[in-house]
């Protein structure tokens, strides 16, 4: 990268802020509990964060496409939305793939732009962040790597409105309170001008939605696992991972879709890094991740109970994705 370039990029790493939320601590206390689960942040290290894009490019997977089919037909409308001398800043910004729609769409109305991507996944988000420089001249980036919570009195002011991204759906991992209140902490940090962006998926035909996170390829399950892989390379984990099973079922009574890791005996895995030995009957799971479908008014709701309403709403022809823009609540 040339040195103008680099003069362009600030990088800042905003550490856990307790023990129990870095991974190994997050191993020790999922592992040891009756009803074992593993947080879905842990997925995104740089070989997780890979294996994701690779999902995003399934046929099955038609989360990604269509929300960047909504992002391509209505960008000029979203960044007009916001105003003039937009700032944008995105939680959970992976390859930035989509979000060099709205990233032209902004450089096509002012001289320059900045744009603060924050992802949990260091080295994936310093790569993502070259690239990008290279690609636009007049962009400005603040890379921060970060969990989305840890990240937020970090967001930059800045003169104008922002535009504050959460895309892929990546709301409905979160259980409604969780979610709720993630979202007022993010209003709370938002002025009058700024604009927050979030894509939801939507109800729609559970075979539809199971065939998303079950892909013939495998492309999800070697994803799912690679959870079990980074606990085998970080913390001299003994996981055989073909003694688990992906499954990934729609919950109707929940709507959504919850991804388990399911143990094919009864086995015990020795974590070394831990001096722990964790027990699994056959049958027995690791939740790893909700991925929650809304109807609109269950969404709305969501976003009133954090101080949030819908300014906008986009959908594709289907309905079965939405992005929805959010300002503060006036009332």
């Amino acid at each position: 990268m040339t040195l103008e370039a680099l003069a362009r990029l600030t990088f800042v790493d905003v550490p856990c802020r307790v023990q129990g939320e870095s991974f190994p601590g997050s191993v020790r206390d999922g592992l040891a509990c009756r009803a074992k689960q593993l947080p879905c942040r842990f997925f995104y290290d740089s070989f997780g964060s890979r294996l994701f894009e690779a999902i995003c490019a399934l046929p099955e997977y038609y989360l990604t496409r269509t929300e960047e089919s909504i992002l391509r037909e209505h960008a000029e409308d979203i960044v007009a939305a916001v105003g003039q001398d937009v700032a944008l800043s995105e939680f959970g910004s992976g390859s930035s793939a989509k979000t060099r729609v709205l990233i032209e769409a902004l450089l096509g109305r002012q001289e320059r732009l900045v744009y603060v991507p924050i992802d949990i996944s260091v080295e994936f988000l310093k790569e993502c962040a070259h690239a990008l420089l290279r690609q636009y001249q007049r962009l400005w980036l603040t890379a921060i790597s970060a969990e989305y919570d840890a990240d937020i009195p970090h967001l930059p002011r800045y003169h104008g409105p922002r535009l504050i991204l959460f895309l892929g759906s990546n709301i409905g991992n979160m259980e409604d309170r969780e979610a709720s209140a993630f979202l007022g902490r993010v209003a709370a940090n938002m002025q009058a001008r700024d604009r927050l962006l979030v894509g939801f998926d939507q109800l729609k035909d559970p075979r539809v939605i199971e065939s998303a996170y079950n892909d013939s390829a495998g492309v999800t399950a070697a994803f799912n696992k690679n959870l079990l892989a980074r606990i085998n390379r970080e913390l001299m984990g003994e996981f055989d991972l073909a003694e688990f099973d992906h499954a990934a079922p729609f919950v109707a009574e929940k709507t959504r879709v919850e991804m388990r890791l399911v143990s094919c005996r009864a086995q015990r895995v020795r974590v070394g890094a831990l001096d722990a030995v964790f027990r699994f009957a056959r049958g027995e799971s690791i939740h790893t991740e909700n991925s929650h479908k809304y109807a609109l008014v269950s969404f709305e709701r969501l976003c009133h109970a954090a101080g949030l309403g819908v300014a906008e709403l986009w959908t594709d022809r289907r309905e079965w994705f939405a992005l929805a823009l959010l300002r503060k609540d006036r009332s």
